[in-house]
């Protein structure tokens, strides 16, 4: 017979109280099992009260769990083949996305897929080398997407020749992710480790040669769109996304023939899509871009829309603009978008363009988790239910089973 640390604690009381002449042995029985059932009661009120608080399943130590993965891997998406010119029977199979994936041991319902403007290692690091958003919320048991888009990354086999030029771009990343007003001079407070060299080095040399243009955002979003059709990332999409993918992750909802996709988080979108019936000027790269009516209508039948931004954005910011048009003109149709500001809304300060690889991504990550809750995009699936720390449970089943 198991013996729990319950039975021992009852049992030392009960010695106790026998030894020092309180009690007859013929109580100690009755009096064991019912000092074990109070400190069963007591326990469970612990329990309960750690549910009330918040500590489980979703304080920073649950969160801190390994990471068990039950699968993981990667595979194409959208795509065309192409036939030589030359030889009749040679192929290039060209313009596909490539998405890695990282599958939870009892997952949540809902795939988070992150989809970069310039890297996925903003998604993989802190600025510093610290945990990212992919462990994150692998943590948390949501299953994690990683995506490249045709002609970027992982997926850079082009279908159209291109001319690759040096474009002398490293101070320009300093000012466009808002590291501060001028290189190098950085932003009071802000969240990157402004002495450290390194961190800076491995950001900027991260980046991936981008291709911003608008026959570009078409070509990510159809691929994308076929990713989200085919059903291998479920059917509770939520795409977190950053500068440019902000623009084309929306142009994939009013793409996409499914329901799969449920929200999207866009952290400092650059650029926005609006009705052919709305007066607005198409632009390039980065937006407006103009889609049928009935197209727009679909990221109003999104669980929400969430345009995030960091410090130092004022309200005449191009892009900032944009997304307020276009989230009044979603909720105009019923739908459910909102501006999000890191400071004034969220209470955190000196955030960047990339808020999420941002020193204090664990409190950005945090507001994620209220957004996921709010929506019910939180869930876990029916055999992976996480009302309870493992250990808990384990606890719990000793003991009642």
């Amino acid at each position: 017979m198991e013996i729990t640390s319950i039975d021992v604690s009852s049992r030392l009381v009960s010695s106790a109280l026998l030894t020092c002449g309180f009690l007859a042995p013929s109580y100690l029985v009755a009096l064991n099992n019912y000092l074990r059932n109070m400190l069963i009661i007591f326990m469970l009120f612990l329990l309960l009260l750690r549910e009330a608080a918040g500590v489980a399943p979703d304080s920073q130590e649950a969160r801190k769990r390994p990471i068990i993965l039950s699968k993981s891997g990667g595979f194409v998406a959208g795509g065309n083949i192409i036939k030589s010119p030359v030889f009749p029977n040679a192929t290039l199979s060209c313009d596909h996305g490539y998405m890695e994936y990282f599958i939870p041991w009892r997952p949540r319902s809902t795939s988070i897929v992150m989809w970069h403007s310039a890297t996925t290692q903003a998604f993989q690091n802190r600025w510093d080398g610290g945990e990212g958003y992919k462990d994150m919320f692998l943590r948390r048991r949501y299953p994690v997407y990683l995506w490249d888009g045709p002609r970027v990354g992982r997926a850079n086999w082009a279908c159209e020749p291109y001319l690759y030029m040096p474009s002398y771009r490293d101070q320009g990343n300093f000012v466009a992710w808002n590291f501060g007003p001028t290189y190098p001079n950085f932003w009071p407070g802000v969240q990157f480790p402004t002495q450290d060299r390194e961190a800076w080095q491995q950001a900027t040399s991260a980046r991936y040669v981008e291709f911003d243009t608008n026959k570009n955002v078409h070509l990510e979003s159809q691929a994308a769109a076929a990713a989200a059709d085919s059903g291998r990332l479920g059917d509770s999409i939520v795409y977190l996304t950053n500068s440019a993918s902000g623009l084309r992750a929306q142009l994939t909802v009013t793409k996409s023939n499914t329901t799969n996709i449920k929200a999207i988080v866009a952290y400092e979108s650059y650029g926005s899509v609006f009705p052919d019936t709305y007066n607005i000027t198409a632009g390039e790269p980065f937006g407006p871009l103009k889609v049928p009516l009935e197209d727009f209508k679909k990221l109003a039948k999104l669980k929400a829309i969430q345009f995030v931004w960091g410090d130092h954005r004022e309200e005449n910011f191009t892009f900032l603009r944009q997304a307020r048009q276009a989230a009044k003109l979603i909720n105009l149709y019923g739908g459910n978008a909102q501006i999000f500001f890191l400071t004034k809304d969220g209470g955190l300060k000196g955030n960047t363009h990339s808020a999420f690889a941002d020193m204090n991504n664990d409190k950005v990550a945090d507001l994620l988790d209220d957004f996921l809750e709010e929506n019910d995009l939180d869930s876990f699936d029916r055999d992976s239910d996480d009302s309870l720390d493992d250990l808990d449970q384990e606890w719990l089943r000793r003991n009642f089973n």
